[in-house]
């Protein structure tokens, strides 16, 4: 057996992300493959939002392969993931935990949890097997997830008057800008949401078109998909 080591090891992690800066999430779980050497490698990922939710993740896969030699995990959280966890679960040190939390980073992930599970398949692996071989695992996992990118951007609410509503739909359309609501009272009100660092430009250009007339104003200011 290729024994021993960390459980719950904590690894310094770079922080990835700058504020409002994009980061990138899975959209539900993805699994993964791979057999080496007799050895099974199953790789389970999930999102999640919290520390708590990854452990109870975590509880769930070391249940169903309950009579698997290793359970090897690590998760990021945090929208610039501040929080970086990863363990061996007795691999020898640093050939499972810590390269599943790189194929996780070097994705760019975020809010995300790996599990990858080894039935021992007899035939020892040494340390650098069993590094490709977590990898791959990881990396089968991740090619198998939707990857969402999440962006910092403003809500604005668009008040215009009635002649107005279709030059407005035809500019939104013609940017691929999504209408979140649309209210019709004594003047039309419509609220989109756009990337942070594109709000100067899209008031400019909303005013233009409708020669001045609409009324824009920032209502929120958040993540969206």
């Amino acid at each position: 057996m290729e024994n021993h080591n960390n459980e719950g090891l904590a690894v310094n992690h770079e922080n990835r992300l700058c504020v409002n800066r994009p980061y990138y999430v899975i959209a539900d779980k993805g699994s993964g493959e791979i057999v080496e050497k007799k050895s099974r490698f199953i790789a389970n990922l999930a999102p999640v939002e919290s520390e708590e939710d990854a452990l109870r993740f975590i509880e769930e896969v070391k249940k169903k392969y309950w009579d698997a030699r290793h359970n090897c995990w690590a998760y990021i959280i945090g929208r610039q993931g501040q929080l970086v966890r990863a363990s061996d679960d007795g691999e020898p040190q640093g050939t499972a935990g810590r390269p599943i939390l790189e194929v996780l980073g070097g994705s760019n992930l975020t809010n995300v949890v790996a599990v990858v599970t080894r039935y021992f398949g007899g035939v020892l692996l040494g340390t650098g097997g069993l590094v490709r071989a977590y990898t791959q695992a990881a990396q089968e996992a991740v090619r198998s997830s939707v990857i969402i990118q999440m962006r910092y951007g403003n809500q604005l609410t668009v008040t215009i008057d009635y002649p107005d509503v279709g030059k407005l739909q035809y500019w939104l359309g013609q940017r691929a800008i999504p209408v979140l609501r649309s209210q019709y009272e004594v003047r039309a009100q419509m609220d989109i949401m756009i990337p942070f660092e594109d709000t100067e430009e899209v008031i400019k250009d909303i005013a233009e078109a409708t020669m001045g007339r609409a009324l824009v104003s920032i209502t929120d200011s958040r993540y969206y998909s």
